[in-house]
Order: structure tokens, then sequence, then C-alpha cells
């Protein structure tokens, strides 16, 4: 019997089990550490090098003059209206284009008939350029949100549907054929089998498609767009304020990040209500 505590409910860590523990937290501790460095030294080696002038200000801008251009946007309103725009087309279309995917992709696992039938066209689609869709869009759609958030569907709906169907596609046949043996039909096979033994695929779906909704939405908003991150980008592009490029770059990405890791705390959730271990 294993060693218990003073209130006998849990059983004491063994040495071995302590050691690995301090060793995790001092591995975790390194990790962020270097991360944090390396972002550090970087934002002060560029503020250097602008300062000692090996590169142009004006054309690279610095540090100091993004912050500057920061708290001018955030004191006018703007950081809050382009950022906010982005994000909303960024989230309708991340969700649209994961929940529709991932449900043809359910059709096409339950009617192999009808996957053989789309299986070119959706190679032919996924290989497409979509920047060419976009003129489309905007004829079809209007100027305005719809034809952005069209953009970044035609860009993650396709890959989240092959990815998702071949992850479906790839289920052990074995154990399906024990679970038909047993009498389940056709979905309970899907929700007690297939969708738990894809959870790693259907994740990693979600942390692809945060990429591409963002990639779908500044595109849109290069096109036609009135407000958002893109269409800072473009503005001062053209009238040549760089520093409010770098500065909406450098939103984009934080923008981007907070949202990714928003899919890695929705893992965990999804781990612990699935019971999923890996």
């Amino acid at each position: 019997m294993s060693e218990q505590n003073n209130r006998g409910l849990q059983p004491v860590p063994s040495a071995g089990r302590l050691r690995w523990l301090r060793e995790r937290r001092r591995t975790r501790w390194a990790v962020q550490s270097l991360r944090f460095v390396l972002l550090a030294g970087f934002f002060i080696l560029w503020e250097l090098a602008a300062r000692r002038g090996w590169i142009d200000a004006f054309i690279f801008s610095s540090p100091c003059r993004i912050w500057q251009t920061l708290f001018s946007l955030a004191g006018s309103g703007d950081l809050w209206l382009h950022t906010g725009t982005s994000v909303l087309e960024t989230v309708a279309g991340f969700t649209l284009g994961t929940l529709t995917g991932i449900l043809i992709a359910t059709l096409l696992w339950w009617s192999p008939f009808l996957a053989r039938v789309l299986d070119p066209y959706l190679v032919v689609l996924n290989s497409l350029p979509k920047t060419a869709l976009g003129p489309i869009f905007i004829v079809w759609m209007g100027a305005g949100a719809g034809s952005i958030i069209a953009m970044t569907l035609a860009i993650s709906i396709v890959v989240t549907i092959l990815d998702m169907h071949h992850g479906f596609g790839s289920t052990d046949p074995e154990k399906i054929r024990l679970m038909r043996t047993l009498g389940a039909d056709r979905m309970q096979i899907f929700l007690k089998l297939v969708l738990p033994a894809n959870f790693t695929t259907m994740v990693n779906a979600l942390k692809v498609n945060v990429g591409l909704s963002w990639v779908g939405v500044i595109m849109g908003e290069f096109l036609v767009s009135k407000a958002g991150l893109g269409y800072l980008i473009v503005y001062g592009s053209q009238v040549f304020q760089m520093d409010l490029v770098m500065t909406t770059v450098l939103i984009l990405a934080a923008a981007a990040a907070l949202m990714y890791q928003c899919i890695l705390w929705l893992e965990k959730a999804l781990k612990k209500y699935m019971g999923v271990t890996i």
C-alpha cells in the first residue's frame, strides 16, 4: 500500500515525481524567460538600429515611434474601431468556415459515394488562388463586410473539409467493424468513435483556421473596406505613413496571437469535457 498523507486522502508524491515536477517547472520558466528575452532583444535591437542610423527610421519605423502612433490611435478612438472591425469579421469567418467545413466533412464521411463525386472539385477549389475570387465576391455581395467574410470562408472552408475528411477516413477500421458487430448504427459510430478519435485533427484545423481567417479578412480589407486593420495598412502605405503601417502590423500580430491562445484554452476545455487524454 502506498504511503498516505496526513489526512489519508491522497498518496504522497514519490521523490522521483517531485523531481520531475521541479524539472518541469524549471523548463517552463526557462522557455517563458527565453521567449521574453528574444522579444525584448528584437525591439531593443530595432530601436538601436533606428537611432544609430543602421536602418532608415522613416521606412522601417522604430518601437518608440510605433508606441507614439499606438497612443495616438487609441486617443482618437481609431484603434478600437479598426481592431474591433477586423476581429469581428475574423471571428465570424472563422466560426462559419470551421463549422461548415466540419459539417461538410461529416457528410462526405457519411456518404462515400458523395465523397468520390466531390473529391476532384475540392482539390481544384483548394488549389485555386483565392484572390481571384475577391472581385467576384464584391460584385455579388457588395462592398462591405459580407464580401470580406466570404473571402475568409473561401480560404478556410476547403482546407477544413479536406483535413477533417481525411481524419475521419483514417479512423481505425477494426474499431469501426467491432462497433458494427456490437450493433452500433452509423450515428453512434460517428459520435462515439470517429469524432473522439479525430479530436487532435479537429483542434489542428482550428489552429490552422486562425491564420487562414486573418489572411482572408486582411485580403478582403485590402480590396474593399472603410474600416479595419487591412484598411489602415493600405491607407498608411498610400500616404507613406510607415509608422502607421508597422503599428497596424504589430496590432494584427497581437490580435492573431490572442485568438490562437483562445484556441489553446478551448482545446484544454474540450479535452476535459470529452475525457481526451492525448
